[in-house]
């Protein structure tokens, strides 16, 4: 097999289209006013920047992003992190808001119809190759790696695939593949997973990463668009019709994925609900967490708000500022509170008193004096009244915020002013 690991210059001749245009409905009231991807993560990143930050540390400087539901915080977020791309080196970074560029009555119908709508512009990026990606998951990844498989196996489609067993894989895309990862048949949702002809108690799943020659591409997506009864989406459609009158290559993600030497494990997650995106969250906060944010050698990039240091003060028992095994970001002030195992997110304050455990807090909340918060994700912009209690009485929990089947409680604005006009 060739050594996937020899450096080449085909990032420069790709560019990246970003799908991010998606909804989240399990994460609740945390996509109430923003998109998936435009959801907070890190303290003080986005999920979307991790896709982003992968294309530009594996060379690739021609990107769009592809956007439609509650775009606005998102393309702001973009505006801001994202414009030092420069035309005349030859780089460029597009957002393309769904504008009912076929038809009056039609936004994007459809991950590929996000493409299709777009392929004008698509065409004038001048790219040999285009990746696809999407917006919405945690990992690190050299997608120079795939190209260079693309490349070498001569394949109409490479597909990011994941390693996972074959009891947890009924919920994905899975590809059936011969000795050679070959693609031979692609199952959507099945009941029984086809497993690996290597290990066998394992499937390949989708990770929704596709390299395709663009003029390859944009051969299928007219076709597609073509064909009546199509639902114009890159799983049901076309990478289907591609593994039956094409050739269909799987890409292992563990020969891609990008590890320092403090991180074990090819690491990958879909914080599509509450309780994953708490887990991943505070996992984070592990004196070696399997994801590694502090890795130099492949940063993740994003808007860099300016902003003074976190700042703890009090110092008297019961009243002392502090925080352990927690991840606090700039312009954070801790006064005489303490803090366990949480992720505190930019410009966050938090009063005298109060115990956060376990708590998941986004930028500019204000955690009121003597609040007790355990296994919480809070929104945005939450005042935590002085004295409110969450994680240790389930009833009153899902009687005011949205409290998940393992335990974790959403608290949102809204549902805090509902519960103070209770009293």
């Amino acid at each position: 097999m060739a050594d996937y690991r020899v450096p080449s210059p085909l990032a420069r001749e790709a560019m990246a289209y970003v799908l991010a245009g998606g909804r989240g409905t399990r994460l609740m009231e945390l996509t109430d006013r923003r998109a998936k991807p435009a959801v907070y993560f890190g303290g003080k990143s986005r999920i979307i920047d991790f896709a982003l930050s992968n294309a530009i540390n594996s060379g690739i400087r021609r990107i769009s992003v592809a956007t439609q539901y509650q775009a606005h915080s998102l393309i702001r977020h973009l505006g801001r992190g994202w414009n030092f791309l420069r035309q005349e080196r030859n780089e460029s970074f597009d957002v393309l808001p769904a504008s009912q560029r076929v038809a009056e009555d039609m936004w994007y119908a459809g991950t590929a119809d996000a493409v299709y709508q777009n392929i004008d512009i698509i065409e004038d990026y001048g790219a040999r190759y285009i990746v696809i990606l999407a917006g919405d998951h945690i990992y690190k990844m050299d997608y120079e790696i795939m190209l260079r498989q693309h490349v070498d196996t001569g394949a109409d489609v490479t597909i990011g695939c994941l390693e996972v067993p074959r009891t947890e894989a009924s919920g994905f895309g899975v590809m059936h593949v011969d000795g050679r990862d070959r693609v031979v048949d692609f199952v959507e949702k099945p009941k029984d997973p086809p497993g690996i002809p290597d290990k066998p108690d394992m499937a390949l799943a989708s990770m929704g990463i596709y390299v395709f020659e663009t003029r390859f591409l944009m051969e299928q997506l007219r076709r597609d668009a073509a064909t009546e009864g199509s639902s114009r989406d890159f799983g049901k459609d076309i990478i289907p019709y591609i593994v039956k009158n094409g050739t269909a290559w799987a890409h292992r993600f563990p020969r891609s994925c990008v590890r320092s030497s403090n991180e074990e494990v090819s690491y990958w997650r879909d914080v599509g609900t509450i309780d994953a995106y708490w887990k991943a969250s505070i996992d984070l906060t592990d004196i070696k967490p399997q994801l590694d944010l502090y890795d130099r050698d492949w940063p993740i990039w994003t808007y860099a708000e300016i902003t003074p240091p976190a700042k703890f003060v009090h110092d008297f028992d019961g009243r002392r500022g502090s925080a352990v095994n927690s991840l606090v970001s700039g312009d954070c002030i801790i006064s005489g509170g303490h803090l366990q195992r949480t992720l505190l997110s930019t410009g966050s304050r938090v009063h005298s008193y109060s115990v956060l455990d376990e708590a998941v807090v986004l930028p500019y909340c204000e955690i009121g004096r003597s609040a007790r918060l355990k296994k919480v994700v809070i929104d945005r912009g939450v005042n935590i009244p002085e004295g409110l209690v969450v994680g240790e009485d389930p009833e009153f929990d899902a009687k005011w915020f949205r409290r998940s089947e393992e335990g974790v409680t959403l608290i949102t604005q809204p549902m805090i002013n509902k519960y103070l006009e209770s009293r």
